[in-house]
């Protein structure tokens, strides 16, 4: 008994001075370095501002002008008339189906390509002549088809959305050792079995480094299609505060847009972490 609590006092004081020794390199990492960086951000936009005050407002004074949205965001005062709140959840309402739609057709498509080299050649010329396309050409060809704005904008985030993941996803599915495959064909496995238990487990890691990708893209993609479809959206916003030459605003929701898409690609990079159980790289 004497034994046990001496082990576990043991334990905890080392378990203490780890902390202390760790605790500096933590403060310094994840809140002073990047405090600095912020803190240099807003001393830029300050001496710009100064420079330029007639038509841009210092950092006080666009906190002061956008006091309504950052106190109010779910705010409703009339048909059109909503808190950027709203605006902000329409937007990701539309990017996450876009995204959705997106990665259940790039996947297997992606493993299409990785395990089969006819298919490699038949769908990689297409790839690369859509790739490059500019997710505002796309705008026009789906407007004509839907007629709606809402719509036509998730269509151009599935659209825009499908190219990373299907590559990345693609090369997982092409490196993975072919020893295990041969290991797996002596022991007749089937081919089924092969793609659950060797190649999706090999290809994760790729497939999550891809859907990243796409689900960044796709969030870059629906402020500038808001923009033109208008409606209700954080990327409407931004160019209904712009007509008013309200630039307070806009750089409130340049900084809603900027953290939204940090919280996006962090709840996907938690969740590669539960489902390949390991820690996520950083990108």
């Amino acid at each position: 008994m004497i034994f046990q609590l001496n082990l576990a006092a043991i334990f905890a004081v080392a378990g203490q001075t780890a902390w202390k020794k760790a605790k500096p390199f933590v403060l310094k990492d994840v809140i002073l370095y990047p405090a600095l960086g912020f803190l240099g951000i807003i001393l830029l936009w300050w001496v710009i501002a100064l420079v330029n005050h007639e038509l841009m407002p210092t950092p006080p004074e666009a906190l002061v002008a956008n006091l309504d949205y950052i106190l109010n965001p779910f705010y409703q005062r009339g048909p059109g008339n909503l808190g950027i709140g709203w605006l902000l959840l329409a937007s990701i309402r539309r990017v996450l189906i876009g995204f959705l739609l997106g990665a259940v057709v790039a996947i297997p498509v992606g493993f299409l390509i990785g395990m089969s080299r006819s298919a490699m050649l038949a769908i990689n010329p297409i790839i690369q002549i859509f790739k490059p396309v500019s997710p505002l050409a796309w705008l026009p060809i789906a407007l004509a088809i839907f007629n709606l704005a809402d719509p036509s904008a998730i269509f151009v985030i599935f659209i825009t959305s499908l190219w990373p993941t299907i590559i990345n996803t693609a090369l997982g599915v092409s490196s993975v050792s072919k020893d295990y495959l041969d290991v797996a064909r002596v022991l007749e496995m089937p081919r089924w079995r092969q793609i659950t238990k060797i190649i999706l487990p090999a290809s994760l890691p790729y497939i999550f480094t891809g859907l990243r990708i796409s689900l960044g893209i796709a969030w870059l993609v629906i402020v500038a299609v808001e923009m033109l479809t208008g409606g209700i959206g954080i990327g409407f916003f931004v160019w209904d505060e712009w007509s008013r030459l309200n630039l307070s605003s806009v750089f409130l929701a340049v900084l809603v847009i900027g953290l939204t898409g940090l919280v996006l690609d962090y709840a996907v990079g938690r969740l590669q972490e539960f489902v390949t159980h390991r820690p996520k790289t950083s990108t």
